[in-house]
């Protein structure tokens, strides 16, 4: 079979049916029939020499070769989506960077690491955050450009990515000046009954936190877990507890004198990450970025 025998109509078909594992719905998201996206699927199998799905009950699951096939049009589809945001702006010669970031992940850190691209008159940005999983499908759909995280990428050599480190802070203690200014307490050893706010269970840096005070047998009161690091400032504003946070988080609010720094231990820290495909096109302000360069 030739290249100009390949009927990518059909190749895409079968990449919408292989994502979503199921042929009804898939129907219904292309608008078409079910029959009709059947006998696509079929003239690819035959085209290709194949079976591509193996159907058990009302699910698909993809052969050996459909395995094989899929990462090709993961690739094909995927450089066209990457394709079609590039465009956009371009004919008024804009630049168009799509930035995903972890719920976790502290919006004044997400701010400073785009900060230089705030100044830039040839830059439109778009800015996601969501959960890593979700993230990096659409980065790896070409729908996003980078996605920055607390926790390095899962290992999965079907889905090659480029986990760039980019640094790490301790966390801190905070508190109100009103109540803590002069004051410091040892983490976690002198935290027990305190009240406490902290990162909720998915934020990477809470299972440090619990083993620190599991193992000195440290019982602080939780009053609030909060996933979201904007409420966290909020909360560690407002509630008058201490709150176990990045410092990044409430660099304002240390830099007014709202808050004070209580404690801080070296053996909690929270670790930034920016990850990438290893795709084709390279917008160079992004790799300045990448690279630390402003």
């Amino acid at each position: 079979m030739q290249l100009e025998q390949l009927n990518f109509h059909h190749l895409f078909y079968f990449w919408r049916v292989a994502k979503m594992g199921h042929l009804t719905h898939a129907a219904q998201t292309l608008h078409v029939s079910q029959s009709a996206l059947s006998a696509q699927i079929k003239q690819l199998e035959e085209r290709l020499g194949e079976p591509l799905f193996e159907r058990e009950k009302r699910r698909l699951h993809l052969t050996e070769t459909g395995l094989l096939v899929l990462s090709y049009a993961e690739n094909i589809f995927g450089l066209g989506q990457e394709m079609l945001g590039r465009l956009q702006g371009s004919s008024e010669g804009m630049i168009r960077l799509r930035v995903g970031s972890v719920a976790t992940l502290s919006r004044n850190y997400q701010e400073n690491w785009i900060r230089p691209l705030l100044s830039d008159p040839a830059v439109t940005l778009t800015l996601e955050s969501g959960l890593l999983h979700h993230l990096l499908d659409r980065l790896l759909q070409h729908q996003l450009d980078v996605v920055l995280a607390n926790e390095p990428a899962p290992s999965d050599p079907q889905k090659p990515m480029h986990c760039r480190f980019l640094g790490s802070q301790t966390i801190s203690l905070v508190g109100p000046a009103s109540r803590w200014h002069g004051q410091t307490l040892a983490i976690p050893n002198e935290l027990d009954g305190l009240d406490l706010a902290l990162p909720g269970p998915r934020h990477a840096l809470r299972t440090q936190f619990d083993a620190l005070c599991m193992s000195a047998n440290v019982k602080p009161r939780i009053r609030a877990e909060v996933d979201d690091m904007a409420m966290l400032r909020l909360i560690a504003r407002d509630s008058g507890w201490l709150t176990v946070v990045p410092e990044v988080v409430v660099q304002d609010e240390l830099k007014t004198g709202l808050l004070v720094k209580v404690g801080q231990s070296t053996e909690l820290k929270e670790n930034f990450y920016a990850i990438t495909t290893p795709h084709r096109y390279r917008v160079e302000r992004l790799e300045r970025l990448l690279a630390g360069i402003p």
